[in-house]
């Protein structure tokens, strides 16, 4: 029984490092906005996703863009093209999820 113990809590622990040496530090965050921007640009003058923007769209940490993601920004965003865009690259949005001022319906 104490095997099975110390075995719950090794396994915890390690759960633990690895969630928590995946979150992003700021300067990753703000790396990974300038290349989404950079990637992503021709998105903003209405075109559909580039191969190399949807990829970016895969690996970004979601907590880095939300982040940024003001009211005054919020009201620029067509939420309906922007879940499209985003699944569309293959990942998926969650009903409900908030992204900074953003709530997905």
């Amino acid at each position: 029984m104490k095997y099975c113990w110390r075995m719950v809590i090794v396994v915890t622990f390690m759960m633990f490092l690895a969630i928590a040496s995946s979150a992003p530090s700021a300067d990753q965050c703000k790396k990974e906005r300038r290349l989404a921007i950079n990637t992503c640009k021709s998105v903003l003058y209405g075109r559909l996703p580039s191969p190399s923007c949807c990829q970016r769209i895969r690996v970004s940490h979601i907590k880095c863009i939300c982040s940024v993601i003001t009211p005054k920004l919020a009201a620029l965003i067509d939420v309906n093209r922007f879940i499209k865009l985003i699944e569309g690259c293959g990942r998926r949005v969650p009903h409900h999820f908030k992204c900074g001022s953003l709530t997905i319906p």
